[in-house]
This record gives structure tokens, sequence and C-alpha cells, in this order.
């Protein structure tokens, strides 16, 4: 189970045990907001795109929306998100708990400026029920971005 993996990877920092589950779904930024009893723009949504023949997630605050001119002066393509089906075997988590973290090789993960404004935020673990809260220098830390990007619009 994909949250098996992040708790893993969590492991090796020594934040296992921050890794928070739920009896509800988690799955969109509403229930996830819902289940953490905050507002929708402090979860960090994760969102999952062809960019050629790789895949670029982009983690986003819950309340920004690509701007498709500015992810295309960023990537160079027009932005094309995975199928529903693509994203468990190219990401290694399923939708509803795709996260920057422990993710499959290859994968390049990109932090939005739309986070910035917020001192903690809640990125899902891996399950359509799970989260974390970091700051966003533990984001970064965690995530292991390629870069910041600001491709969001909306926030």
């Amino acid at each position: 189970m994909s949250i098996q993996k992040v708790r893993e990877y969590f492991k090796g920092f020594g934040i296992e045990h921050r890794v928070l589950e739920f009896e509800v779904s988690s799955a969109t930024v509403e229930l996830a907001a819902q289940a953490l009893h905050c507002e929708g723009c402090r979860i960090a949504k994760t969102l999952s795109f062809h960019v050629g023949d790789a895949v670029v997630l982009i983690v986003a605050a819950g309340d920004a929306k690509i701007d498709n001119a500015k992810y295309k002066a960023q990537f160079h393509t027009k932005a094309k998100m995975l199928a529903y089906d693509e994203a468990e075997p190219l990401i290694g988590h399923a939708v509803g708990g795709v996260c920057p973290f422990a993710v499959n090789p290859g994968v390049q993960v990109y932090l939005d400026e739309s986070l910035k404004r917020f001192e903690t935020v809640y990125p899902a673990c891996g399950s359509s029920n799970s989260a974390i809260e970091l700051t966003i220098p533990e984001l970064e830390q965690y995530a292991k971005p390629a870069a910041w990007v600001n491709v969001c619009k909306g926030y």
C-alpha cells in the first residue's frame, strides 16, 4: 500500500509518527479540509502531468488552479494531466493519495509559489485518507523539488 511506502520514507527522517490517517476520505481538497478542520487553501494538492516522456508533479495550494500560459512558459508544452489509471503505475500513488513523497524514480516534483503564503500546509501521504502537516521548509526538504515554479492562478 502506498501509505506504507510514505511511512517508510518518513521513517528515514524520524517523522513517520506525524502521518495522519482519517476515518473519512481526504481524496479531494474539500474532503481533506473537512477531515483536517482547516481552510481548503492550506491543502497542498499534488497535480500530475505528462511533460514529453516524463511525469511531473506540481504541488500547489488547494485554492490555486493551473494557469495554462504560465505552465506552457515553464514547461514548453501544453498542460496534459495524467489519466486516472496512469497515476499509480507512473507515480507510485493512486489518485486521491498522490503526494510528492516516495514517488517512482524519474518523477520530477515542483512546488508552486501559491504555497509560500502559508506557515504550514497539508499534503497527502499516499492514500485517500491521509495527510501530514509540514512547514514550507519541511515540504521543500521532504519533497526534494527540482524547483519552485509559478504556474498557478486564483490565489
